[in-house]
């Protein structure tokens, strides 16, 4: 089993390439805002517990989400690999999404960095809101986003750099060839 973390700024197309990624290679794919959804609307003890944290307005714990995940890899015991959208944000969810995955004798096998001009990144996500009506795509929220982004989450890109498994992908132009440059690693880890 092959397990992808898809990383990269907010409008840098990472669930663009995870739906590519699934119907390409046959991957699983984990979008922790969508599991968050899920545990909550099933009322599960880990819904409960995350949606108490949302309602007070704080941020889901790591040892949550982490839960999640787990319960996720053994439930579904994907078989040729795991794409993680969302997830990890910061060094730490990094580090416990390692011990995780130590814990069942495997590890992040590469994390795929979609790298996108700023510039590009802020009229994707522009262009976005105009076209889906999503509220966080304004200007204002973009930066901010784009802001928390470099401050907390652009630094997992080192941690796994150390690793040896932190692939630069360039993340513009045509979708089919970020496609490719990606398909170019997956293959080359297969």
């Amino acid at each position: 089993m092959l397990n992808l973390v898809i990383f990269g700024a907010p409008g840098s197309g990472k669930g663009t390439q995870s739906e590519v990624l699934i119907e390409q290679f046959g991957f699983d794919h984990i979008s922790t805002g969508d599991l968050l959804r899920a545990e909550i609307k099933q009322g599960s003890e880990l819904g409960k517990s995350a949606k108490s944290y949302i309602d007070a307005g704080q941020l889901v714990p790591d040892s949550l989400i982490i839960g999640m995940i787990e319960k996720v890899l053994q439930e579904r015991q994907p078989k040729k690999g795991l794409i993680l959208d969302g997830f990890p944000r910061t060094v730490a969810q990094a580090e416990a999404l390692d011990a995780l995955y130590a814990k069942h004798g495997t590890a992040v096998h590469a994390v795929l960095d979609l790298q996108v001009a700023e510039d590009e990144l802020i009229q994707r996500l522009l262009k976005r809101g105009e076209e889906s009506g999503r509220s966080d795509d304004n200007l204002e929220t973009i930066q901010k986003r784009l802001a928390v982004y470099h401050a907390q989450t652009a630094p997992i890109a080192e941690h796994y750099a150390k690793k040896g498994v932190h692939h630069a992908i360039e993340g513009s132009g045509a979708i089919a060839d970020i496609t490719a440059r990606i398909a170019k690693v997956v293959n080359a880890l297969n």
